[in-house]
């Protein structure tokens, strides 16, 4: 919510200080309020927007989407109002992709966002094929944005729906940032999330994992051999996930970054 501190008040054509800036964001709860100003100081293209991108931060929109992009595994990726936001601790999981699959020719990014993973893998693999997909038409207009200049494409439908049936049995590297909050805990998420994110990005269903035993169980129709599954999880949720993953028929294993607090589950296609 705005404050009298907000920069807004001031006039169009003079520019907001710094110091009243950072003064909005951090009574408007920003931690960093700081580093926050700095940024959208530097991405501002004149005063109106200034004003603008301060005044949404302040009302609560997440700062990438106020940023208009987000840092994400080295690339600065285009993000939309109302797409979910990749989180650092994902980068993890592309880490994981690409130390399982270094010389991957064809990945796909299923539950994609704004495309950050499948670019990221884009950008480390020299001319491999990538392919994203999402149920949320905004999420697919933002993937194919950042994954166009990549060679890259988006498609639009459900898990593998969306996907060309040329992909069968070819892919190396499947990854699913899946939605894996219990649909009972997605009131208890941050505002920021929960009021600006989407809900089929969020919501995993009654234990979280409905969208990931889906994915685990149509993955080795989609899978070359020696391909790998790769999706992320909690710590709680991990034993779960793992026995989906076996169900499937995949030989599963968990990978932790206790730095990021990031769980991935790594399945592969014996």
């Amino acid at each position: 919510m705005a404050t009298s501190s907000s920069p807004s008040s001031s006039s169009s054509s003079s520019v907001p200080s710094s110091s009243a800036i950072v003064s909005a964001l951090r009574a408007a709860g920003c931690v960093f309020a700081e580093d926050e100003a700095e940024l959208i100081l530097a991405t501002a293209r004149d005063v109106r927007e200034l004003t603008s991108m301060v005044d949404r931060r302040v009302a609560g929109l997440p700062l990438e989407q106020v940023l208009g992009w987000a840092q994400f595994h080295g690339l600065r990726v285009h993000l939309d109002p109302g797409v979910f936001v990749p989180r650092r601790r994902t980068e993890f999981l592309v880490d994981q992709a690409l130390a399982m699959a270094p010389h991957a020719s064809v990945v796909v990014d299923l539950c994609c966002g704004s495309g950050a993973l499948g670019a990221a893998l884009a950008a480390a693999l020299n001319g491999a094929e990538v392919h994203a997909a999402d149920i949320d038409p905004a999420a697919v207009r933002c993937a194919r944005r950042n994954l166009a200049p990549l060679g890259g494409r988006a498609h639009e439908g459900d898990l593998y729906a969306a996907l060309p049936h040329g992909l069968r049995g070819r892919v190396d590297v499947l990854m699913a940032n899946v939605p894996y909050v219990p649909t009972a805990e997605v009131p208890l998420l941050p505002a920021e999330a929960r009021e600006h994110e989407p809900l089929v990005a969020l919501d995993g269903g009654a234990d979280g994992l409905d969208v990931l035993r889906r994915v685990a169980a149509g993955a080795p129709e989609w899978l070359a051999p020696g391909g790998c599954l790769l999706t992320e999880t909690s710590r709680r949720q991990a034993p779960d996930a793992l026995r989906a993953f076996a169900d499937a028929g995949l030989t599963a294993r968990l990978a932790v970054s206790e730095e990021l607090y990031a769980h991935v589950v790594v399945g592969e296609l014996p």
